[in-house]
């Protein structure tokens, strides 16, 4: 045998050929062809769950820097405890205000919607400068991970 000439092995005709595959890419950064989804051309309605936290921030910031394309709509949603007495979202209530009158407690709420309100504005800001469309849903319920899926729904 010449050592300058190569020899491919044969086939092993036993095994059938494997169907082409096309993949692909996990990003709706990189545009699919309109047959290759069922939903190609969709406008989809994406829930982003937040909590007004500095990780929530970055989660919108990530969903519009990595997952969001055009005609997407946004829901910000946001289940907050109903009581602010048991909520972690703006931090611990001064121990020397009353909330034992129906006034205190009144006002304690109207803040913390404000807060609440106010906090989830911010979130929305990268949604704001992508020009995304949004909405922002929050609602009161004292068991958070149920409400959420509810919504979700």
């Amino acid at each position: 045998m010449n050592p300058q000439q190569h020899t491919q092995p044969e086939p092993d005709r036993s095994i059938p050929p494997l169907p082409a595959v096309h993949i692909q890419p996990s990003s709706p950064r990189f545009p699919l062809s309109a047959t290759s989804t069922p939903t190609a051309g969709d406008h989809r309605r994406i829930a982003i769950a937040v909590d007004l936290s500095d990780e929530s921030a970055f989660a919108v910031k990530w969903a519009v820097q990595n997952y969001l394309r055009p005609g997407d709509a946004v829901i910000l949603l946001h289940v907050r405890p109903t009581s602010v007495l048991y909520g972690a979202d703006w931090g611990a209530i001064d121990p020397s205000v009353d909330t034992d009158s129906e006034e205190s407690q009144q006002k304690l709420e109207d803040n913390f919607d404000n807060f609440t309100t106010t906090k989830a504005s911010d979130l929305a800001q990268p949604l704001v400068e992508a020009h995304i469309p949004f909405k922002i849903h929050i609602v009161k319920d004292h068991d958070m991970k149920e409400r959420l899926c509810l919504e979700v729904e």
